[in-house]
């Protein structure tokens, strides 16, 4: 009876993993999960996905190597989110002109804003190397010799494209938990500018009391054009001379909608996913990452926010910062509470006792695959998990620590002459426009304090003896001491490796934080090889058990397709609804307006007038949706999505642009380790009511031209 409950178990979670569940390579797709897009509305040959010249992946990006986009023009026009953007946009904004909060339109390619450090990068090809990888033996080997195998064969795979295209450069990862390896082929435009972006009050309307939530109502957009060499129509670098770039396909903008059930198709760079993940590891992310994450994050942020509402220079300067921590701060306490309500530490355990008896009765892997090793190996290294987050969150929040940490760590840039040590130096310099010096102390200052009550006694920095005993355990005087005294904190000073620069109370606290940096990662490591095998053991049993079904491999931040439906779920017993509208927003913006709000005054829904103005219309001409007859604003889809997907596009099932992924539900928090269909959903920006901001709002007449909706 035992046997057979196993067994249907492992039938159940093999089902349960095919669904709309998936994030999908293109160059391998499964010939069942095409069948399965046809079957949902996909209305186009294979070929249109990945093989022929126009395939849609080509119009594709990697956004700064941190987020996705799409081209959908002729002459280089990027779509991505407005988080995606966030970074350009402040670094442009000054007090007189505050792009971040006013918003921004070039009239004319003149004036285009470039940017430095930006690039995109198209993805030009894929392929399966593992048979390469193991003709040398590979799982036999040392982690040493196997890190120089995998080097080795990217850099000879590297050359070789460059060969063909010295554009192009070659990247080699890891899939299916090493179990096999690609490469992938890009090309990166590293000249990109800022061409259009919607004030702050909408582009991150709702701010983190909407972050993760549904309904939403964000224009979570920007627009970004890609630029290239007059010669060669290739990457270059920025030159005034550079044109705008000629793509081989582009996205074709639609007007026409869709309605619940349509096929949706999302393209972009997920950047991680630990679905293979065990049980004991999912322990470990919950109670070891996660939880001191999400309490440190809480302590700096509110520092952070204090001192943003107080003045708009320090706002502009940590708009960006406090945004990129206040979406993981949140997205670690959903997790963890999707981890809890769903039990899926239970079912994780139910389905491993599933491959346990598939392992048992078929010997594979019998002699390797050892549960109870895993689970004690991850018990013997919680409290260096732990350490490392609570000591990664802790020491990179100010400048003086960051600036610490990059000295003593050895991450500067040397100068003065080669061979004579005496005479080298390091310097910093000014970068006073990204940080307030009363904010980072302060910030500084109740970090370390609650490092101080959190942190495991075996992994406290020396310095923390010195607060108590120089100082009477008065963590701002130590921290005025460390600001006004260390040379770190002097911009432009010549900095030379010598023992009045060692004596240095910066360099001192550095050094105390390399110190117990390197105790946490050695206790981390030290078993770090054992559990990653055993983690591809697990994963190689999973899918040799299910062979039967199509497999993915969990996200790495390369092109990924997944595919899903526009359509709700049940929220707390009542329908979410699959789309939002003018009046909703509406409905919110009068929340914040302090004057008539009361006690409903949330200053997140704070927007200018013209935007009321705008959103209570009741016509919206060419954007109003034949179904809902009004605009709509965002919509939910079931695909299958993660971080570094913000930005992606959203196709409908003739490749056409309906609109732009950029956030999930907050019931789908817990989707990195386990995907729930009935509650994971994707949330959308609707690409009219991004032509409706660029048209009414914007007046950017000559961008809705090159656009060319239909």
């Amino acid at each position: 009876m035992k046997k057979i409950l196993v067994l249907i178990i492992a039938l159940h979670c093999s089902v349960c993993s095919f669904a709309d569940e998936g994030m999908w390579t293109l160059m391998d797709l499964p010939k069942a999960v095409y069948e399965k897009m046809v079957e949902e509305g996909y209305q186009l040959e294979y070929d249109k996905l990945y093989n022929a010249d126009d395939a849609i992946y080509h119009a594709v990006v990697n956004f700064g190597g941190y987020c996705s986009g799409v081209v959908v023009s002729s002459d280089g026009l990027v779509f991505t989110n407005h988080h995606c953007g966030f970074e350009a946009i402040r670094s442009h904004s000054t007090v007189e002109h505050d792009y971040m909060l006013n918003g921004f339109c070039a009239k004319s390619f003149a004036e285009e804003l470039p940017n430095e450090d930006l690039f995109v990068s198209f993805m030009v090809a894929q392929k399966d190397i593992t048979a390469m990888v193991e003709e040398y033996d590979f799982r036999n080997l040392n982690s040493e010799k196997r890190e120089a195998i995998l080097n080795l064969i990217e850099k000879e795979e590297n050359d070789r494209v460059k060969i063909i295209d010295p554009t192009m450069h070659a990247e080699m990862k890891p899939y299916y938990e090493a179990n096999r390896y690609y490469i992938d082929v890009y090309r990166d435009f590293r000249d990109v500018r800022l061409v259009f972006t919607v004030p702050k009050s909408m582009g991150k309307f709702g701010g983190e009391t909407d972050n993760w939530m549904w309904p939403r109502q964000t224009c979570d957009f920007s627009v970004f054009r890609i630029y290239a060499d007059p010669k060669t129509n290739g990457p270059a670098d920025y030159s005034e001379k550079n044109i705008p770039y000629h793509p081989k396909k582009w996205a074709q903008v639609s007007l026409q909608g869709y309605k619940e059930g349509d096929f949706a198709m999302t393209m972009g760079y997920p950047g991680s996913t630990e679905r293979y993940l065990s049980s004991f590891g999912i322990k470990e992310m919950r109670d070891a990452q996660n939880l001191p994450r999400w309490q440190t994050r809480e302590v700096k942020q509110g520092v952070m926010l204090r001192h943003m509402r107080a003045d708009e220079a320090v706002r502009i300067k940590y708009d960006s910062k406090y945004a990129q921590s206040a979406n993981y701060w949140k997205n670690a306490i959903g997790m963890n509470k999707c981890i809890d309500s769903l039990n899926i530490i239970g079912l994780k355990e139910q389905h491993e006792e599933a491959i346990r008896a598939y392992v048992d009765s078929t010997g594979y892997l019998k002699d390797k695959l050892n549960f109870p090793l895993l689970d004690s190996l991850y018990q013997k290294r919680f409290n260096a998990m732990r350490g490392l987050i609570l000591f990664s969150e802790t020491f990179r929040a100010d400048e003086l620590s960051v600036r610490a940490r990059r000295y003593t760590n050895g991450g500067m840039a040397v100068q003065g002459p080669e061979g004579n040590e005496k005479k080298q130096f390091v310097t910093y310099d000014d970068n006073s426009d990204t940080y307030d010096v009363a904010t980072d102390k302060e910030m500084q200052v109740v970090l370390l304090k609650n490092y101080a009550e959190k942190a495991d006694k075996n992994y406290m920095p020396a310095f923390f003896e010195t607060i108590q005993n120089d100082f009477g355990g008065d963590y701002k005087a130590y921290v005025d001491y460390l600001w006004s005294k260390s040379v770190l904190m002097q911009n432009g000073k010549k900095i030379y490796n010598n023992k009045k620069t060692l004596n240095d109370p910066g360099v001192k606290y550095g050094l105390d934080m390399t110190e117990t940096m390197m105790a946490l990662y050695n206790d981390y490591q030290a078993d770090a090889e054992t559990i990653e095998e055993q983690e591809r053991y697990l994963c190689a049993a999973k899918i040799r058990m299910e062979e039967d079904m199509p497999h993915y491999s969990d996200a790495n931040f390369t092109l990924r397709m997944s595919y899903g439906q526009v359509g709700g779920y049940d929220m707390y017993g009542k329908d979410s609804g699959y789309y939002t509208t003018p009046e909703s927003i509406y409905k919110k913006m009068l929340k914040g307006d302090k004057e008539t709000a009361g006690n409903d005054y949330n200053f997140e829904y704070t927007a200018e007038p013209i935007m009321h103005e705008l959103f209570s219309a009741k016509d919206f001409g060419q954007y109003t949706d034949p179904v809902s007859g009004t605009m709509n604003l965002c919509f939910l889809t079931s695909n299958d999505i993660t971080g570094g997907n913000s930005g992606s596009p959203v196709f409908d099932g003739k490749n056409q642009l309906i609109g732009l992924a950029f956030d999930g539900n907050w019931e789908s928090l817990s989707a990195d380790i386990f995907f729930d269909k009935r509650l994971a959903r994707c949330i959308c920006v609707d690409i009219r009511y991004v032509l409706f901001m660029m048209d009414k709002w914007g007046h950017a007449d000559r961008l809705i031209r090159e656009i060319d909706a239909k």
